[in-house]
């Protein structure tokens, strides 16, 4: 059985930290861009991060940032994978020496296998809907529109929910999956059990 990650993404509380890792996540995401109603401060990331137990990733989300908050971000959180969904080139992804995984906005015309072979270097490809601004837009895009191989490793984002993320994992067979406002009671503000039904679905999609 192939086991599909989790990532719970736009933590802001400890307790929704210590949730999300109940629940099973593999990584949480910390939102390190000042637009986002989920966006915390490198002290505040730090001190969530600090509660994960062993393998569990901390991932810093980052928009077109300030080389200088990177460099605080990575400084105060040795372990963190770094996420951008900006601009960026691959050569601003690798300066930092880290694990990065690197977010596609997809709409129709989007071309997958170039972008993955634009960033051939980074950990995963995260695919998400195409939204104005940058960020997550809780939108789930038309799946039909990726390609049936992809040379890197994909994660699924965009819109998902305990409502459709057994059939998303079954349909595309992501390496992992990727969710923030489907498990949230308010932005930046996690529900337990939300996040339990969620995993859950993962769970039983990687079943079957």
């Amino acid at each position: 059985m192939n086991r599909t990650r989790i990532k719970i993404c736009g933590l802001t509380r400890e307790a929704d930290v210590d949730a999300a890792v109940a629940a099973g996540a593999d990584a949480i995401g910390l939102v390190f861009y000042d637009k986002s109603p989920r966006a915390v401060t490198v002290a505040r990331a730090a001190e969530l991060a600090r509660r994960l137990p062993p393998f569990v990733t901390p991932v810093g989300l980052f928009v077109n940032a300030q080389p200088q908050l990177i460099q605080e971000a990575v400084l105060a959180i040795p372990q963190l994978t770094l996420q951008f969904h900006g601009d960026e080139d691959e050569a601003a992804c690798t300066r930092w020496q880290r694990p990065y995984l690197r977010a596609a906005r997809v709409r129709e015309g989007f071309d997958l296998l170039d972008f993955a072979a634009q960033f051939s270097s980074a950990q995963a490809i995260l695919l998400d809907a195409f939204v104005d601004g940058y960020g997550g837009g809780g939108k789930v895009f038309d799946w039909s529109l990726l390609p049936p191989s992809v040379p890197s490793p994909v994660v699924l984002s965009g819109g998902l929910s305990a409502a459709n993320v057994t059939d998303g994992v079954r349909r595309l067979r992501p390496w992992a999956v990727d969710v923030s406002s489907g498990v949230e009671e308010a932005k930046g503000l996690k529900n337990a059990a939300l996040m339990q039904a969620f995993c859950a679905a993962v769970r039983l999609a990687d079943a079957g």
